[in-house]
């Protein structure tokens, strides 16, 4: 981390639990305001830097210093913690439904999804596989990945945003090859889940365990999280686009109830509409997302498959469907990775 960074990032959720702003009405000395974001495994890297781009703008718009403080893990689980206490001014989640989460505990108002542009996603990404150099168990499309000599990696979709995310993108896959045999489809992701061998409780977490402690053969990844991994370890991993993705699309957010009682509204309301700035989303692409701003989308057409074929959260009925037939206890992910 820069050291002149005036973002205070990577803090566990534990950590900023024991943070208190109660009382507070502008949440800081004058001259100050903070912020606490609340967001996924794989943003790290990229709110490092926006967080100090941001400290800029606001500094130079309003005159205050602003002091972000950052918290990571599972999307699922970060949601959790919000719902329950953890005071989050804005959350940056891996999907509308864990944002939902927190909306259905009384903390974000309705009609959240509509406040920014493109359905409050001001950046997306979809789902790729990272493996060995060489690829060495010749692995090009999901179908490989039913071999019974592969190991997956993937983390798992009871906590982690990113984990449902490929478990659809596969399912969206084996629905069109089985021509919506839902049996078949059925069975094909049973099979693919028979061979992971590890369900971290995050995307982070599966990455380390795929990059750092060299289990499986492959890894089901965030595109950005595939991409940093080959920038950091060129000679070691490669990455392979699927016939078939999904378009995933994190979610972002205003706490209403959290700034509302800290005084913070307008300065998390603009965290949030600065994210949508050219400069914001250069700083998206850098880091391996794919801007929604499609003049600067088209800028890294030389780093992204802009032409992959992706399925869509509403060829699932939305999210309130899929997470109700899928992921619910007692749902298809239960029924076919219990039997496993």
């Amino acid at each position: 981390m820069k050291k002149n960074i005036r973002a205070i990032a990577l803090l566990s959720a534990a950590v900023i639990g024991l943070v208190s702003f109660a009382g507070c009405s502008d949440s800081s000395d004058e001259g100050t305001v903070t912020l606490t974001n609340v967001s996924y495994d794989p943003t790290r890297e990229f709110y490092e830097a926006y967080n100090e781009i941001f400290a800029q703008h606001w500094n130079e718009l309003t005159g205050q210093e602003v002091e972000i403080t950052q918290s990571h893990g599972g999307s699922g689980k970060q949601a959790l913690e919000v719902a329950n206490g953890l005071e989050a001014d804005v959350v940056t989640l891996a999907l509308e439904y864990d944002v939902n989460a927190v909306r259905d505990a009384g903390l974000i108002e309705d009609g959240w999804v509509s406040e920014f542009p493109n359905d409050s996603s001001p950046y997306t990404s979809t789902i790729v596989f990272l493996v060995r150099k060489g690829n060495p168990k010749d692995i090009h499309d999901w179908d490989d990945l039913i071999k019974e000599d592969v190991g997956i990696i993937t983390p798992n979709p009871k906590t982690s945003g990113g984990a449902r995310w490929n478990y659809l993108a596969a399912w969206g896959y084996a629905d069109r090859a089985y021509g919506g045999d839902e049996a078949k489809t059925k069975e094909f992701i049973k099979k693919l889940y028979e061979n992971v061998l590890v369900l971290d409780s995050g995307a982070r977490g599966a990455t380390t365990t795929f990059v750092e402690n060299g289990q499986g053969d492959v890894l089901l990844a965030w595109e950005n999280e595939a991409y940093l991994s080959v920038k950091d370890y060129p000679d070691d991993y490669e990455i392979i686009t699927p016939s078939v993705s999904i378009l995933a699309q994190p979610s972002v957010a205003v706490v209403d109830k959290v700034v509302d009682k800290r005084g913070t509204r307008d300065a998390a309301e603009e965290y949030i509409n600065f994210l949508y700035s050219d400069e914001a989303q250069r700083i998206a692409g850098d880091n391996y997302y794919r801007p929604y701003n499609e003049t600067i989308l088209n800028e890294y057409a030389d780093v992204f498959d802009l032409n992959v074929d992706l399925v869509t959260i509403a060829d699932f009925g939305g999210w309130d469907e899929a997470q109700s037939k899928h992921f619910a206890d007692g749902g298809v992910f239960d029924e076919i990775y219990e039997g496993k």
